[in-house]
C-alpha cells in the first residue's frame, strides 16, 4: 500500500468528486437498508391481524425515517392497503438506491478516469525528462507496459476499488447497526464467521500481491518481445527467422500464462469460500432465529429472521467483493510500483540552477574533454581539444567506434562529459537551458528516424509555424523534393512507421531537410550522406555550401568530400585526436590516416 501513495495527490485534486461520490455511496446504501425494516414491519403487521397473536414485550426498534412511516402507515385503513403502501414504499426505495448508485459512478469512476488521464501525462511528461542512457537500459515494451498496463491497473483502484471499499464499509456498518439494535445477540451469531474471512483475506492478500508482481514483470517481457518483432519484421523475414521468433514469443506467453493462471486458482479458491462464510451465516440466521422464535425466547418475530436474511443476503456481495477490492488493490499497489521506480528516476542531464539563456553565435571549444560510456566503460573520448570558430566548416573522419557520433552528442547535451568542459561562445554547455541549446543546433542523426506522418509534418517537426513555402525550400536543399512531388500525394503523402515505406536515401534527405528548416547558428551532419548515389551526393553538398554560409558546422564522416571546402579536418582514432589540419595538410602527412583513406577512396571512385 505504501507505493499507492504516490497517487494521494490526485485524490486531494479531485477532492470534490472524491466527497461527493463517498456521499452518494452512503445515501444509496442508507435507502438499501430500510428496505428489510419495511419488509419486517409488513410482516409483522401482517400476523399481528392473524388469530392468536401474541404482541412482542418490546417494540422493535427502528430507523427515524422508518419511524415516521410506521406512524403514518397504523392510521392507514385496511390490511391490503398498508400492504401495497409498503409494496410501493419497497420500490421508490430500490429507484432512490438505484439514482444514487448513478450518481456515485458519474463521480466516483469518472474521478479515475481523470486521474488516469493525469497520470499517464505524468509519466509520458517524466519519459521525455530522462537521459538517453536510460533509454539504453530500459527496452521499449517495458516503458510502454508501465504507461499503460500498469497505469491502467492504478486507475482499477483509484475507481471501481475506492467505490467498492466504501461500499463495502458504508453497507456493513449501516446493515450491523440495525442489526444490533434489532437484537444484539443474535447479531453476534450471525457475524461469527467474519473473524475468519479477515485472517483468509489476510494471507491470500500476501499471496495475490505477489503473483501480480510476476504477471506485470512477465507481461513487460512479452509486450517486448512483440514490439521488437513488429518493428524488425523485415529482418525476421529476410532471415526466416518466423518460426524462432514464435518460439520465443510462445515461452515468454507461457510464462505469463502460468503467473495468471495461478493467480486465478488463488481468486478461484478464495471467492467461493466468501460466499461459504455467507451461506453460513444465513443459516445460523434461520437456524438460531428459528429456535428463538419455537421457543418464544429472546423476543424473535419472523419479521425479525426475515429482516435478519435480507441484511444477511444484502451483505453477500460487498463481502465478497473483499477479494475482489483486495486483488485490485494489490495489483495496483504492485503496477504503481512499477510507475514510481521509473518516475523517482532521475534524468542525469538537468537543467542548471541558474540558466544562461543567450543567442549563440557558434564558437565552440572542447577543452581536454574525457567521456566515459557508465553502462559499458568504453572510454569514447580522451584528452579531446578543439576549437571551432564562428562561421567555420569542420570534418571529423575516423573509424568506425573512434568517438565520432559521441562528439555530437555531447554538443546536444545528450550527455555530460566525465571530465574537462565544453564552451559554446564562452559559456559551459551544462549552464546553458537546455532548451534553448537543442533549438539553436540542427543536427541529422546517423540513425534516421522518421513519425508515421506525412511528409510535411516530418520536414517542419518542432516548427508549427513554418509554411509550405518553408518546406519545399528545405526539401530543394536537401535534393528531395522532385521525389517528394512524385509521391500518389506529394507533401500530404502519409510514410509508414519510422520511414518504412520510403529508401534509405529519401529518409536521410528528408532528415537533412528537418534539419535545414530551422536555420540556426550551428549545425551538425552525423554520416547523414551514407545511404545517397554520387550523384545526389554532389548535389547536396553544392546545396549545402550556399546554406552554411556563415554557420558553424561539423560534419561527421566516414567519407571525404573533395566538393565542400572545409576549414578544419579532425581525425580520430579511439577517442582521440591524431591528425588535424586542412585537406592539402593532411595529404601532406606521409603516411597519414587521412592520407591513405583519400587514396583508398579514389581508387573506389575509378573502379566505379
Amino acid at each position: 500500500m505504501k507505493h499507492l501513495k504516490a497517487i494521494r495527490k490526485y485524490f486531494w485534486k479531485y477532492r470534490v468528486r472524491l466527497g461527493v461520490g463517498i456521499i452518494f455511496i452512503f445515501l444509496s446504501n442508507y435507502f438499501n437498508v430500510l428496505t428489510p425494516q419495511v419488509t419486517g414491519f409488513v410482516i409483522d403487521f401482517v400476523q399481528s391481524r392473524l388469530p392468536g397473536y401474541q404482541p412482542p414485550k418490546r417494540e422493535p426498534s427502528y430507523d427515524y425515517l422508518m419511524l415516521q412511516f410506521i406512524e403514518w402507515m397504523k392510521g392507514m385503513p385496511g390490511l391490503t392497503r398498508v400492504v401495497a403502501w409498503c409494496g410501493i414504499t419497497i420500490l421508490l426505495l430500490a429507484l432512490l438506491r438505484g439514482l444514487f448508485l448513478f450518481l456515485m459512478r458519474q463521480t466516483i469512476i469518472v474521478m479515475s478516469r481523470h486521474i488516469e488521464y493525469d497520470q499517464k501525462n505524468e509519466v509520458y511528461r517524466h519519459y521525455q525528462q530522462l537521459d538517453s542512457a536510460f533509454y539504453k537500459r530500459n527496452s521499449t515494451g517495458d516503458l510502454m507496459n508501465r504507461i499503460a498496463e500498469d497505469v491502467s491497473r492504478v486507475r482499477m483502484f483509484s475507481g471501481p476499488a475506492i467505490m467498492y471499499l466504501v461500499n463495502l464499509i458504508s453497507l456493513i456498518s449501516l446493515a450491523v447497526f440495525f442489526m444490533y439494535k434489532r437484537d444484539p445477540l443474535l447479531t453476534l451469531y450471525v457475524l461469527a464467521p467474519l473473524p475468519i474471512l479477515a485472517i483468509t483475506i489476510y494471507f491470500v492478500n500476501n499471496t495475490i500481491h505477489k503473483k501480480s508482481e510476476r504477471i506485470q514483470a512477465s507481461l513487460s517481457d512479452l509486450t517486448t518481445n512483440a514490439q521488437e518483432s513488429y518493428s524488425g519484421i523485415r529482418v525476421i523475414k529476410s532471415f526466416v527467422q518466423e518460426k524462432a521468433m514464435l518460439g520465443f514469443f510462445t515461452r515468454n506467453s507461457e510464462e505469463y500464462r502460468k503467473n495468471a493462471i495461478g493467480l486465478a486458482r488463488v481468486e478461484a479458491v478464495y471467492f467461493p469460500s466468501i460466499t461459504l462464510l455467507i451461506g453460513i451465516s444465513t443459516l445460523l440466521t434461520i437456524m438460531i432465529g428459528g429456535l428463538y422464535y419455537i421457543n418464544g425466547t429472546h423476543n424473535i418475530g419472523i419479521g425479525t429472521i426475515v429482516e435478519f436474511v435480507m441484511y444477511i443476503n444484502m451483505l453477500m456481495f460487498p463481502v465478497s467483493a473483499i477479494g475482489l477490492t483486495a486483488s485490485m488493490i494489490q495489483r495496483a499497489a504492485a503496477s504503481q510500483k512499477r510507475i514510481n521506480e521509473f518516475l523517482q528516476t532521475q534524468p542525469a542531464i538537468r537543467e542548471p540552477l541558474k540558466v544562461v539563456k543567450k543567442e549563440l553565435e557558434g564558437n565552440i571549444v572542447f577543452d581536454k574533454v574525457d567521456f566515459v560510456y557508465n553502462d559499458t566503460g568504453i572510454r569514447a573520448l580522451h584528452d579531446f581539444n578543439l576549437t571551432v570558430k564562428k562561421g567555420q566548416k569542420v570534418a571529423i573522419v575516423g573509424r568506425t567506434g573512434s568517438g565520432k557520433t559521441t562528439v555530437a552528442q555531447l554538443l546536444l547535451r545528450m550527455y555530460d562529459v566525465t571530465s574537462g568542459s565544453i564552451q559554446l561562445d564562452g559559456v559551459d554547455i551544462r549552464d546553458l537551458s537546455l532548451r534553448s541549446l537543442r533549438e539553436q543546433v540542427s543536427y541529422v542523426p546517423q540513425d534516421v528516424f522518421l513519425f508515421s506522418e506525412t511528409v510535411e509534418n516530418n520536414i517542419r517537426f518542432g516548427l508549427q509555424h513554418a509554411d509550405a513555402a518553408d518546406v519545399e525550400k528545405a526539401a530543394l536543399q536537401a535534393s528531395v523534393h522532385k521525389e517528394i512531388l512524385g509521391f500518389s500525394e506529394g507533401y500530404k503523402t502519409m510514410i509508414g512507421e519510422r520511414g518504412v515505406t520510403l529508401s534509405g536515401g529519401q529518409k536521410q534527405r528528408i532528415s537533412i531537410a528537418r534539419a535545414l528548416i530551422k536555420d540556426p547558428a550551428m549545425v551538425i551532419f552525423d554520416d547523414c550522406l551514407s545511404a545517397v548515389d554520387a550523384k545526389t551526393e554532389k548535389e547536396i553538398i553544392g546545396n549545402l555550401n550556399d546554406y552554411l554560409q556563415g554557420k558553424t558546422a561539423i560534419i561527421i564522416t566516414h567519407r571525404i568530400f573533395t566538393l565542400f571546402a572545409f576549414d578544419k579536418i579532425v581525425v580520430l582514432e579511439e577517442g582521440e585526436i591524431v591528425e588535424e589540419g586542412t585537406h592539402q595538410e593532411l595529404l601532406a602527412i606521409p603516411g597519414g590516416y587521412y592520407a591513405g583513406l583519400y587514396a583508398r577512396q579514389q581508387e573506389t571512385d575509378r573502379e566505379k
